[in-house]
């Protein structure tokens, strides 16, 4: 497996390299966000491990750069800030995981391998989708309900494409953080209620009949 690392503390970055080396993974590293961006374009990699605050360019702008440019290799984001709204703007930016410092090396080697494992291009059954009035086109990336169009970010279009394709299912917490975002569920954050929120308040909002509904204790549900 290859990986590109790119970490500006370079303690950290040795420690981190020599851990992933001895897994037996080929690592390649940057010291900044530029250098970063210049190698992530060059070669291929399984897997991009990338601080946020950099010099130059920080990990969220490299990785909205990298998405931009069509790139759909998983990015995994390491900070010091541990706030939701951090990881809502991570997530936003393209981001598939998020690891806050400090962290044990076994919970960073788990990430990675576990991002490594999804399919490069994601298995789709059809290209739109479609409940009551509301239609989500998947290769267009357009939302519209009722004829009126609904503008997503990136992962509030993700979280929707998982509703659309279990309708009236009750999705809990921990199947939206492993579909959605690919990560195990953390109990001590709230950032599956507020991109529920985000995500109900544009789908929902202004039209008499609601379609995502809340069963508290258990999750969310998409039906009429």
């Amino acid at each position: 497996m290859r990986i590109l690392l790119i970490e500006d503390e370079s303690k950290t970055l040795q420690s981190i390299k020599q851990g992933l080396e001895e897994n037996g993974w080929a690592v390649n590293t940057a010291a900044d966000g530029l250098q970063g961006l210049k190698l992530a374009r060059q070669s291929t990699y399984d897997v991009i491990v990338s601080d946020i605050t950099m010099p130059g360019l920080n990990g969220l702008e490299l990785c909205r750069q990298l998405r931009e440019e069509g790139s759909s290799t998983p990015i995994l984001l390491l900070t010091a800030l541990n706030h939701t709204d951090d990881k809502v703007t991570g997530f936003d930016a393209g981001a598939d995981d998020y690891l806050a410092k400090p962290f044990e090396f076994k919970e960073l080697q788990a990430r990675i391998k576990a991002l490594a494992r999804r399919p490069s291009v994601p298995f789709k059954i059809e290209n739109v989708l479609r409940f009551h009035d509301l239609e989500q086109d998947l290769e267009a990336k357009t939302v519209r309900r009722a004829g009126k169009d609904i503008m997503l970010t990136p992962r509030e279009f993700s979280l929707l494409e998982f509703f659309l394709r279990h309708p009236g299912k009750v999705l809990s917490k921990t199947e939206i953080a492993e579909k959605v975002w690919d990560v195990d569920f953390d109990t001590g954050t709230n950032v599956i209620e507020v991109y529920v929120n985000y995500l109900r308040n544009k789908v929902d909002k202004g039209f008499n009949q609601k379609l995502i509904h809340t069963h508290f204790g258990q999750g969310y549900v998409l039906k009429i």
